[in-house]
């Protein structure tokens, strides 16, 4: 399985940077997937749902860690560049169009 696009969209938020979206082999898409700052640096929050106790549960993440962190390293290496350019635009390492998308999707807190 391979990343074949990855669009990142940034906000200016102290924890939060950004929502991206990520497409695997041009045919399957995930968004609503977060860049955060944590205490120990950027990293990548998968999708998830708020429970009615409170807390999130991923509705889709990697099973492997082989996996998490080909995606992770695919993701930042992407924001990062972004960032460096300085622009706001999706990522112009985009090689397939986004099918629908979380452009409008509300933050979420992520402890």
């Amino acid at each position: 399985m391979e990343i074949t696009d990855v669009k990142v969209i940034p906000v200016d938020d102290e924890k939060l940077k950004a929502f991206v979206s990520i497409v695997f082999d041009a045919c399957f898409v995930v968004t609503d997937i977060k860049v955060i700052h944590g205490p120990k640096g950027l990293f990548v929050s998968m999708p998830s749902k708020k429970r009615k106790d409170g807390t999130f549960k991923d509705i889709a993440h990697p099973l492997n860690n082989q996996m998490r962190q080909y995606l992770e390293d695919k993701v930042l290496a992407v924001y990062r560049q972004q960032v460096e350019k300085g622009g706001a635009a999706p990522a112009p390492a985009a090689t397939a169009p986004s099918e629908g998308g979380s452009e409008g999707t509300e933050p979420k807190a992520q402890g």
